[in-house]
């Protein structure tokens, strides 16, 4: 079966030959369409009994194995009996003019929930269809759970939702829109959380679409709680579940968000708590109609402009000065404004080639914008005459901002740059590869605007092959170790849900360009040097995040890195017995995070890189 993977091999000269010519989006779309169509015609799976259906082979496969059977929901209707704590959950949807067969399928998804303790707290948006109180009313007489409320005038979705946050008892709150559909184990499995983790003030789950004709489409499998991932996409979504106490010393629902009063919601509860739980199953499906978000933001393109509004208000909130940019639907930049900017260390290990270190210095100084920087040089036994006039020539050219040292002893890149540390001046250390070329202006400021904060550890950028085709977006820990996702896809493609173009947390950046606080650098000891070549700087990160630091990545931080020039491949004996040691010391001193990434979920795949789906 020719695979994604085969079929990325296959094509990747051939995008190569292509780099100057047509949309590089649209081959990346066609070769995902290529693929989808081959495997499909080959691997057609149908639905067992009694699981929904998809056109998509491995979300079926996926659903086959993971969507509850009758079997698996008497089971868990047995459960619910001997949980010690069974919290009443208000299910609340406002409600305005939705289609009637909606409706019914939205309330039907309630009634259908495996755990019995829910209330279902209906607001009615002062509906002008007549049929809407009459169904209302139906499900009212029907189910003794079902709470109406009518309001007299139309007051949009955040009006509506506090007034059916008014009627709720409840101690937790769950959103539902109202021709959207729970999962019948959807508040079971809240509950069961909840008996794990009394503390949980938030907790969200993985969503997928459901289209007119029933068939599902689009899982979305998210990672745990990443602060900056959501701002800069509102990711958590649905199924979302609060608890009440705290929506109230919030406020609830804010007048004049309409279209991204979950997002301002969830900014305001976030910063109350950091007792936030995900849990990575698909218990909401999402509905797709003419005129609902799922079909398209440009049907309410007014939800930019109130999650901007909303973005904005948290910065001034939390004393984090900046702008919010609109990048596109659904996705935003914030840049934040420097405080003080502090001398940044551009560290870089060389030896010989010195066209290669020359363009390297060529595109930093030519290019940078940030006022307060020097570069560091460390010559790592060069023997070659022209890497030598290089070196002296930028002596020349750059005697204030450039420096060099010899350090010539065997390669051990993490004992390179930690004596480059040792001698650098700067508050910002900024490790950079000698085979890297600079394309954004601004990236060292981009960089600082994010390491300044005390909340992040180690900042990171997009790096791109030379065809213009992505060499370093973050990197997951996956593939026995850790690897760089998206690895080769065009470098206009947006990725898993974004996940390229917009700013995310990693647990890990490439040191071919990584940026932190020096503080942050000693209080974990710098570099491992028992690693001399390979994951020094995943290891890095995985130490600055057991510190309590946040690593992220910025996709409007762009270089060129013309990966492995200095060192070459790993294609001799002696360095694939030392690649396999470093192997081995990361698999046991971080199994941890190798069996979960926090920044990744346990639903996508494990050996590939292009965020499929786990089977």
């Amino acid at each position: 079966m020719l695979t994604y993977s085969k079929l990325f091999s296959r094509v990747e000269d051939l995008l190569f030959l292509l780099k100057t010519k047509g949309s590089r989006y649209v081959i990346g779309k066609l070769i995902k369409k290529i693929s989808q169509k081959v495997d499909a015609a080959v691997a057609h799976v149908e639905p067992l009994p009694g699981i929904p259906q998809t056109n998509d082979v491995n979300y079926q496969k996926w659903l086959n194995q993971n969507y509850p059977r009758e079997a698996d929901l008497r089971k868990m209707a047995e459960t619910v009996e001997i949980l010690s704590y069974k919290p009443l959950i208000s299910v609340v949807m406002p409600v305005f003019n939705p289609p009637d067969r909606f409706l019914r399928e939205a309330i039907e998804s309630v009634l259908n929930q495996v755990y019995p303790y829910w209330e279902l707290c209906i607001a009615d948006d002062a509906s002008t269809e007549g049929y809407v109180k009459a169904v209302l009313e139906e499900y009212v007489a029907q189910d003794s759970r079902i709470k109406v409320v009518y309001t007299k005038e139309n007051g949009h979705i955040s009006q509506a939702s506090n007034s059916a946050l008014e009627i709720a008892k409840g101690e937790f709150l769950a959103l539902l829109d109202h021709g959207d559909l729970l999962t019948p184990d959807a508040l079971y499995e809240v509950a069961l959380l909840l008996n794990r983790h009394l503390d949980a003030d938030m907790i969200y789950s993985d969503q997928d679409q459901m289209q007119q004709n029933g068939k599902l489409r689009n899982p979305f499998f998210k990672p745990d709680w990443c602060p900056d991932s959501f701002l800069s996409r509102m990711y958590t979504s649905h199924l979302g579940i609060y608890r009440r106490s705290l929506l109230t010393e919030i406020g609830g629902f804010r007048i004049g968000y309409e279209g991204s009063q979950d997002y301002d919601l969830v900014l305001r509860l976030t910063e109350k708590t950091k007792k936030i739980f995900h849990i990575p199953k698909v218990l909401y499906h999402w509905r797709i109609h003419p005129g609902s978000i799922a079909s398209g933001m440009t049907n309410k393109s007014y939800a930019n402009g109130a999650a901007q509004k909303a973005l904005s208000d948290a910065l001034r909130r939390r004393g984090e000065p900046g702008r919010v940019i609109i990048v596109s639907e659904g996705r935003y930049l914030v840049r934040y404004e420097i405080k003080d900017f502090k001398l940044v260390s551009i560290i870089i290990p060389t030896k010989n080639l010195g066209n290669i270190l020359n363009n390297c210095l060529l595109s930093i100084f030519d290019k940078t914008t940030y006022p307060n920087y020097e570069v560091l040089v460390i010559d790592n036994g060069s023997t070659d005459a022209e890497t030598h006039e290089v070196i002296n020539q930028w002596k020349v050219r750059e005697p204030n901002r450039f420096r060099c040292e010899v350090l010539a002893i065997p390669f051990n890149y993490s004992k390179i740059n930690n004596y480059a540390v040792s001698r650098a001046r700067g508050e910002y250390l900024l490790f950079l590869n000698n085979d890297t070329e600079v394309l954004t202006p601004d990236w060292i400021d981009a960089m600082v605007e994010q390491a300044q904060r005390p909340t992040i550890g180690a900042v990171g950028a997009l790096l791109l092959y030379p065809n213009n085709t992505i060499q370093h977006a973050g990197v997951i820990m996956i593939c026995g170790c850790a690897n760089h996702h998206h690895k080769h896809y065009p470098s206009d493609y947006p990725g898993y849900f974004d996940q390229i173009q917009t700013v995310c947390n990693y647990l890990a950046v490439t040191a071919a360009c990584l940026m932190c606080r020096r503080e942050v650098f000693e209080a974990v000891g710098g570099f491992e040097e028992k690693l001399a070549v390979a994951f020094n700087d995943v290891d890095l990160c995985l130490k600055i995040v057991e510190k309590g630091y946040r690593n992220i990545y910025l996709p409007h931080v762009v270089l060129y890195h013309y990966e492995s020039k200095s060192r070459g491949r790993e294609d001799t004996p002696e360095k694939q017995v030392r690649a396999m040691k470093e192997v081995k010391y990361m698999q046991s001193k971080w199994k941890k995070f190798i069996k979960h990434d926090p920044c990744y979920s346990i639903n996508l795949t494990r050996d590939r890189l292009d965020y499929s789906i786990r089977i």
